[in-house]
């Protein structure tokens, strides 16, 4: 039977000097007060301490102080000065009397007792304190031994707990213990929970060490995966993805394309379509940051043909070129008659209408990476699945004048280039992206079809601009800023895009150009530009004003870990002073801001010494998956306090990153740099401007704002334009 504990509100302004032992033996008395005057035997007093307690504290060793709320956090040297005035305690139990108790009565012979005890050790495992006693008793080689009999939620559970605390090294994990967490997957009826908690940590296996990536990839197979992402449960649906996720980041190299096979032969694609993007459930954050991660290392098998340079001797790879030619042409077989000279003179006139750079040697085009022969797979792809298109473009582009002809060989490898850069391939993907494109989920060969509307789209649009060979760039500019329009409107289907492509012609594209210039029509003479610098001052202190403001609403950040989960979460908010950062640990997103008492810590303003961002972080520093990529390291910054002490922080988006460096600068006395703030600037200084140059003269403007007309008594006057 567990002890019971006694919450106590204390005020700790009288016993912050004190030692922790000393502030024990300080409550001892305290209570020795309390109840000297009651009989000790009386149960409704004796029953609210524990039992070594009802007459002396005895040795305080065996005791410790907990915060009294969700957390349930210990109370240690390290963090005993973060209390605030007035916080409720509890006493307890020490983590190590707490530790061994838990690890006598998971042994027990009663199975009611064992899981009991598992339940309770899954709540005091999210304390490092008692993870670390827990661990330092070979608690974890216990619940190895124990997961061959216990099938339970909270076993699962205890076990994530005590290992996302990274004190022990996953790499110490038998094979039979990787076996039977893997049986629970491969089982077709599973408790939905544990299933839940054996993918996490397969998921955690395979990212954390490259030898436990070979054992779980021995175990568990995509067949065995796919009927996870069959059901409706969209937490077991992501798991699932994770999983897979997983086992492609850490593939190596030479077995990523054949996994890559295996999810097509499995039809993964289609049931993901099916199941997750195209099911009534919403699909949450975390769900669309694996779909995410899934299409990046989905495109990331491109960068191998990406970055591979065309062998011009290769006769295999020639005769790629030779295809393309037969197939615009409708040229069969080479004539064995006429001289080489005739024959190199049809060679280079059917390359040159190709639009190739080198018309004597085409495959010379082919040597610049990125592209290489990435743009010669689309280019062939698009000859042999819309071969009507394919013909239409390269003959209408052969009949023009050569200064107006817009060449498809030197179009199609800029443009295969350009959409590498828009998917970042061979990137890695960010832990805090969302932003996977549901369109390419329906289709097997995605990449290319996207090459194929695209290279239709820039002839359109080199139509459109009567574009000669000089405006080339100028056509890949627009061309660019109409796919990236197209896909800001996530586009469902690529159908949907090609038709969203249709509405952005060249005509569009000025519309939307000009009216942005309208928007940031600048001023340079030289009576506008003093007055834009006597304004400036004005402006930046209103941005500083608004940045402090939302450090005081405060922000929600992700805790990153190598088994990234969307539980994980912190806050960190200014004092409305701006003389304190509180912050603390949630257990789940906030709706809304989260009140100052309920954030433990506090970092005062005084004690900061510097900003640090990028990958000069400490946390940037670390080894872990998915840790050294670019949107990552753009995202994260370091507040420096006392000589060596770092408060670490990853961004949730661009946006939050600027106004927090801001806000931190600011507080420090500095320079506010961020590309936010230079936005805000024009913005705010262009309306300012505006304002203030408005032609006034004999206009009488109102001290009060006229007032709102009632409403018509009918609307028949509405004109219904269908």
């Amino acid at each position: 039977m567990k002890k019971p504990s006694l919450s106590l509100s204390l005020s700790l302004s009288l016993s912050l000097s004190l030692s922790l032992s000393s502030y024990l033996d300080y409550i001892s008395c305290i209570l020795h007060k309390m109840f000297s005057p009651f009989n000790t035997n009386n149960a409704t007093f004796s029953s609210l301490l524990p039992m070594d307690f009802r007459w002396s504290l005895g040795n305080h060793e065996n005791f410790a102080l907990q915060i009294a709320d969700a957390t349930n956090f210990y109370i240690t040297e390290k963090n005993r000065n973060d209390i605030k005035n007035g916080s409720i305690l509890r006493l307890t139990t020490s983590p190590y009397q707490t530790a061994v108790q838990l690890h006598e009565r998971i042994q027990s012979s009663s199975m009611d007792a064992k899981l009991e005890s598992l339940k309770d050790l899954a709540n005091a495992s999210r304390d490092i304190t008692f993870a670390q006693e827990f661990i330092n008793l070979d608690g974890i080689s216990l619940l190895t031994l124990m997961v061959e009999i216990v099938t339970v939620h909270s076993f699962h559970l205890s076990f994530l707990f005590l290992m996302d605390h990274g004190i022990v090294s996953w790499d110490t994990f038998s094979v039979a213990f990787i076996k039977k967490i893997a049986s629970y997957v491969n089982k077709s009826a599973m408790d939905t929970a544990v299933l839940q908690r054996s993918l996490a940590i397969l998921e955690s296996m395979v990212l954390n060490s490259q030898d436990l990536y070979h054992k779980v990839a021995q175990e568990i197979t995509i067949g065995q995966l796919i009927p996870h992402l069959q059901g409706t449960d969209q937490d077991i649906q992501t798991y699932t993805i994770a999983v897979i996720n997983a086992l492609f980041l850490k593939a190596p190299e030479e077995k990523r394309q054949e996994m890559a096979h295996i999810l097509a032969q499995k039809q993964l694609r289609s049931i993901i379509l099916s199941n997750v993007i195209r099911s009534p459930t919403p699909i949450n954050d975390e769900m669309a940051h694996q779909l995410y991660v899934l299409q990046v290392l989905t495109f990331n098998l491109l960068e191998d043909r990406m970055m591979t340079k065309m062998d011009p001797q290769d006769q295999a790879q020639r005769d790629i070129i030779f295809e393309l030619r037969r197939i615009a042409f409708d040229v069969e077989c080479e004539p064995n008659n006429g001289s080489i000279e005739k024959r190199k003179s049809m060679y280079t006139r059917d390359y040159k209408k190709l639009g190739f750079i080198n018309h004597v040697n085409p495959a010379v085009d082919f040597t610049q990476i990125p592209p290489g022969m990435l743009a010669l797979d689309n280019m062939l792809y698009f000859a042999r699945h819309h071969q009507d298109a394919y013909i239409r473009i390269v003959l209408e582009n052969s009949s023009r004048e050569d200064k107006h002809e817009c060449p498809f060989g030197r179009s199609s490898i800029e443009l295969t280039k350009m959409l590498c850069e828009i998917l970042k391939v061979g990137e890695l993907p960010s832990e805090n992206c969302h932003d996977f494109h549901p369109m390419f989920f329906t289709h097997d060969r995605s990449f290319e079809e996207f090459f194929c509307i695209c290279i239709q789209l820039l002839n359109k649009t080199w139509k459109e601009m009567r574009a000669t060979s000089e405006d080339f760039n100028k056509v890949m500019q627009v061309v660019r800023e109409q796919i990236m329009r197209a896909l800001t409107l996530k586009p469902n289907s690529l159908d949907q895009f090609k038709s969203r492509l249709q509405n952005l012609s060249y005509t569009e594209i000025l519309k939307i150009r000009q009216s942005e210039r309208m928007n940031q029509e600048d001023f340079q003479s030289r009576p506008i530009l003093e007055l834009r610098e006597k304004i400036q001052p004005e402006i930046m202190e209103l941005i500083k004003q608004q940045r402090l403001n939302r450090l005081c609403d405060g922000t929600c950040f992700r805790k990153i870990s190598s088994r990234r989960r969307q539980d994980k979460f912190w806050y960190c908010r200014l004092s409305p002073n701006h003389k304190v950062l509180h912050y603390g640990d949630l257990e789940e997103s906030p709706q809304g801001e989260v009140p100052h008492d309920s954030l433990q810590e506090k970092l005062p303003v005084a004690d900061i010494k510097a900003v640090i961002t990028g990958k000069d972080c400490p946390h940037m520093k670390e080894k872990g998956a998915l840790k050294q990529n670019k949107e990552v390291l753009e995202l994260a910054f370091s507040v420096l306090y006392e000589s060596d002490e770092y408060l670490n922080f990853i961004a949730p988006d661009k946006h939050e990153y600027c106004v927090w460096i801001d806000g931190l600068n600011a507080l420090l006395g500095k320079e506010m740099t961020s590309d936010y703030t230079k936005s805000d600037m024009d913005t705010l200084l262009s309306m300012e401007m505006k304002l203030r140059l408005l032609d006034l003269e004999n206009i009488q403007i109102p001290e009060a704002p006229p007032p709102i007309p009632k409403e018509p008594s009918n609307y028949d006057f509405v004109y219904d334009c269908n």
